[in-house]
């Protein structure tokens, strides 16, 4: 039995794991799980050339030297190990999104990606799910900084020097224009919308009338589109909650060894019995992935955020 594994029977109460209150997780359909540890990437090739080119005037250039070096996924590094655990995160993903027996629930192709607490590699995660599912054939990608207490997505992409208004700017300004917000990259396929300045009333902005909306038309304007939602922790902030509600995937981030089993639980009994629910443990120190012999892991030092 794999760490991860283990991990799932002592939360559901299985096994000698179970905690002291017992119970167990609730009932979500389609719960899927991977784990992430800390490991180098060595590069395939170099993005000198890739990092300089701007494709027009309105490209952004992530930094993906600075990201390769950081140990993230990155265009050039497909055969490296990292790129192989996101695959194998990002593949039921997708089947629920667009498989042929795609999951029956509101907007598959919504994906929040959130954790209990703060510091256990969410944005992390999220930042390299993106750049996994950008490399599809098939697929486009628009990550969506929606921790707008504390963002992070474009830090990682290094981008904070990119247009500052973003999700809370278009909430509260009707006269905004999606287009003009959206951060084309350098990579073909990824867009980022970043979460706008700071506002007093941002979490009612997010449990808004116009947020359904927006995730609504983020969800149904293009058939290939997934969006990803770098979302706060889930036991922090009631914009998480919030978030869930429009959402048909959540990704959960639980850290190896550190995020108590009861925080997991509690931030699990609020999402709701129709989510589709993955659990990605992050810098486990060993284990594997059913049917990978390694499984998903991010390195030392990263994915704190």
């Amino acid at each position: 039995m794999s760490s991860i594994e283990k991990f799932v029977d002592r939360l559901m109460g299985n096994g000698p794991g179970r905690t002291e209150q017992g119970g167990a997780v609730p009932e979500s359909s389609g719960t899927t799980i991977s784990t992430t540890r800390q490991s180098g990437v060595t590069a395939e090739q170099s993005f000198t050339n890739v990092t300089r080119q701007a494709q027009a005037d309105d490209t952004a250039a992530i930094d993906l030297e600075r990201m390769q070096a950081a140990g993230m996924l990155t265009p050039g590094n497909t055969r490296s190990l990292i790129a192989e655990e996101y695959r194998a995160i990002k593949r039921p993903l997708l089947k629920n999104a667009f498989g042929s027996r795609a999951a029956p629930v509101e907007h598959p192709n919504l994906i929040m990606v959130t954790s209990s607490l703060p510091g256990e590699g969410k944005s992390f995660t999220a930042v390299n799910l993106a750049m996994s599912i950008a490399m599809e054939m098939d697929h486009t990608v628009l990550l969506v900084e929606a921790d707008v207490a504390k963002p992070a997505t474009a830090r990682y992409l290094g981008l904070m020097n990119s247009e500052p208004r973003g999700l809370v700017d278009y909430l509260a300004d009707d006269k905004l224009s999606l287009e003009e917000l959206l951060i084309r990259t350098n990579v073909p396929k990824l867009t980022l919308l970043r979460a706008g300045r700071s506002h007093p009333h941002a979490t009612e902005l997010l449990a808004s009338q116009s947020m359904r909306r927006l995730t609504q038309e983020l969800s149904q304007r293009y058939s290939d589109r997934v969006v990803i939602l770098d979302s706060p922790p889930l036991l922090l902030s009631s914009e998480a909650v919030v978030l869930s509600g429009l959402v048909g995937q959540v990704v959960m981030v639980v850290e190896s060894g550190m995020t108590p089993q009861r925080a997991v639980k509690d931030a699990l009994s609020l999402l709701g019995p129709d989510k589709i629910i993955g659990i990605v443990l992050n810098k486990s120190r060993g284990g594997s992935s059913q049917g990978y012999g390694y499984g998903y892991y991010g390195p030392s030092g990263y994915g704190r955020d």
